[in-house]
């Protein structure tokens, strides 16, 4: 739970893996010296502002005002201190919709980290639980090549899980097309619309990091972040792959349905057309006139029904000659 200011977990980051956890007036402290300290806040916290705005006071308000945003879309932004940055992460809460992907926002330099959120993510979770073990991120280069690295693997289980459904509704409409099938395609492509809307912009981030000439950015995470790039880009080429297949998968299954119904019209049509002469028949001698051919037999009613199933006969099989049934 956060504490009056908004806070939900501070920490020193100690240069071998290991951070300790800060309370009270120590983050304050150690977030104005220039040993490195990572601050997590709730963006929605009354008290966030006015803890930003006090503790590190060279920070634009443009930075502020972008950290506790309602709305944001990934981005990164260079100042003389530091990035701006805003990432976002599939979203494994409880209850919710991977593709409701969750932001970070971050503000970071060599001697700080200051990392906001909305929502709980769990990428963010484990960078904790690493430095609580030791193994965390050494720096400030280590923490954003970590956290990027944390953020593309969560997602690609769930990109998997998205192809994997897609490969399901693909056979079952190979094998018997339905008009539900649709909306489980739709859905589909919708997801991918999705996910692609937010993970794209996040490839110009990497990009524009890789490139940057921030002096606590070493070339060894240069080289992570283009891993990390080089992964977020496989998963833009996959959502692109699923837009395309559940497009064509969407296309095969309107064949199939046409087909489908096509083959129902043709068969209405062979009866009509055998039927339509027999038709004529039977409705000429129905007509009440005089001078209807039997009338007066009694045997006529029988001659006429075995004269209908000749018809009949006749043309069931020049229909199959010519190839129509």
């Amino acid at each position: 739970m956060p504490n009056e200011f908004g806070i939900l977990h501070a920490c020193s980051i100690n240069g071998d893996g290991h951070g300790d956890v800060l309370t009270g007036d120590d983050v304050s402290r150690l977030i104005r010296d220039e040993a490195l300290a990572w601050v997590h806040l709730d963006a929605g916290h009354p008290g966030a502002r006015a803890w930003l705005e006090r503790e590190i006071t060279y920070l634009d308000p443009i930075i502020i005002n972008a950290l506790l945003a309602e709305e944001t879309r990934p981005r990164m932004v260079m100042f003389e201190q530091g990035a701006l940055m805003i990432l976002r992460g599939v979203n494994l809460n409880e209850d919710a919709q991977p593709e409701d992907m969750v932001s970070i926002r971050l503000w970071i330099d060599g001697s700080r980290i200051i990392s906001v959120r909305r929502r709980r993510l769990k990428a963010v979770s484990d960078l904790r639980e690493r430095l609580a073990e030791g193994t965390g991120p050494k720096n400030s280069a280590d923490f954003i090549s970590m956290l990027t690295a944390r953020l593309f693997e969560r997602m690609e289980p769930v990109l998997t899980e998205l192809d994997e459904r897609l490969d399901d509704v693909e056979e079952d409409v190979m094998e018997a097309p339905t008009p539900a099938s649709r909306q489980a395609i739709n859905g589909l492509r919708k997801q991918a619309i999705m996910f692609r809307r937010y993970i794209a912009p996040q490839r110009d981030v990497i990009a524009h990091l890789r490139i940057s000439e921030l002096a606590w950015l070493d070339a060894m995470n240069k080289r992570r972040l283009q891993e990390n790039l080089d992964m977020v880009i496989r998963y833009i080429e996959d959502l692109d792959t699923i837009r395309e297949r559940a497009q064509i998968v969407k296309d095969e299954l309107a064949n199939g349905l046409a087909d489908r119904m096509n083959k129902n019209l043709y068969v209405l049509s062979v009866i009509a057309a055998i039927f339509l002469p027999l038709g004529f028949l039977t409705g000429l001698l129905g007509i009440n006139v005089g001078g209807i051919p039997g009338s007066d037999n009694v045997s006529a009613f029988w001659f006429f029904v075995a004269l209908l199933f000749g018809i009949g006969g006749v043309q069931i099989a020049a229909f199959k000659y010519l190839k129509w049934i």
